[in-house]
């Protein structure tokens, strides 16, 4: 586990899945690490929402083996956009009465399957989703620019990032994602928010610096979701202004966006309560070198 500089690499690494129902699905594999070794091919694959994927996308998700699937929605975007459509298990049926903390796993239906954990991941005080309801469900330019214009979206975005590190119950989230990936069998997993940019990229950001990754790739890997998610983002815009929702779409940029302030607010949150990311994994996530050897074990080419 390092922090070391090396030569940034993001090509041939991070690579598309191809999936039309997910364009930020990507394949970790191909980072290197700071010994020398380097990220397998299709062991740790990130996402945005699996609900949309196609007939063609479920063949092509099959064909990867997946043996895990990790979902960090929230309960309410679970039940508002879908839940995963993954190939060979049913749909989970979320239940009504479930807290909206609440863990589900759905167990895979045949040996050789999947297995689908719904280990939600939202902050009451940085409900990027409630805000987007609140700023669409009023049509005042005036309304909409109070409440996301002059830094305001950027801070809640930063706040969000804080809390990944501040908050007990989001840091045992995450460390659950990171104790599933490196169980034997664990992987391959492939992990997902909504957008596969906030929840996913820190997941993503605290395994790739737990084997050694160095700092710019990290944050290479981070702002890919940028380059994929572009013509994604920009025919969101373009419908809000179009259908008159918004008269200022361009507002909503900071938080469709994966910036650089946005991880370094997380990073600075580790150095400020821990000593360094190595304490943050042992004192902060509650985790130890028994994970940090599976994960090595199950992601890194030998």
């Amino acid at each position: 586990m390092t922090e070391q500089q090396t030569e940034t690499v993001v090509s041939p690494a991070a690579r598309s899945l191809g999936l039309l129902g997910a364009v930020n699905a990507r394949d970790l594999g191909g980072y290197p690490t700071a010994d020398g070794r380097v990220l397998r091919s299709g062991a740790a694959l990130r996402s945005d929402g699996l609900n949309r994927l196609t007939g063609e996308d479920l063949g092509l998700l099959a064909a990867l083996g997946l043996r895990q699937v990790v979902d960090l929605r929230s309960l309410e975007e679970v039940r508002e956009a879908g839940p995963d459509r993954v190939p060979g298990l049913p749909v989970a049926a979320i239940a009504v009465s479930e807290g909206p903390a609440t863990a589900i796993t759905v167990e895979r239906a045949e040996p050789d399957g999947m297995t689908l954990h719904h280990l939600p991941l939202f902050a009451v005080d940085f409900d990027i989703y409630a805000t987007l309801r609140e700023a669409l469900a009023d049509r005042s330019a005036e309304k909409q620019r109070a409440l996301l214009g002059d830094g305001r979206a950027g801070a809640m975005m930063t706040g969000l990032y804080r809390w990944f590190v501040t908050d007990r119950i989001a840091r045992e989230r995450f460390a659950a994602v990171l104790r599933l990936l490196a169980a034997p069998g664990g992987a391959p997993m492939i992990f997902h928010c909504s957008a596969g940019k906030d929840r996913t990229g820190w997941t993503a950001a605290v395994l790739l610096t737990a084997l050694g990754v160095d700092r710019e790739t990290v944050y290479a890997d981070y702002l890919l979701t940028n380059e994929r998610a572009a013509a994604v983002v920009d025919a969101v815009v373009e419908n809000f202004r179009a259908r008159g929702l918004m008269s200022e779409p361009e507002l909503l940029l900071p938080i469709f966006r994966a910036e650089r302030d946005y991880l370094d607010a997380a990073f600075e949150e580790v150095e400020a309560g821990w000593s360094g990311f190595e304490a943050f994994w042992t004192d902060g996530l509650g985790l130890d070198d028994e994970v940090l050897a599976g994960l090595r074990a199950n992601l890194l080419e030998p």
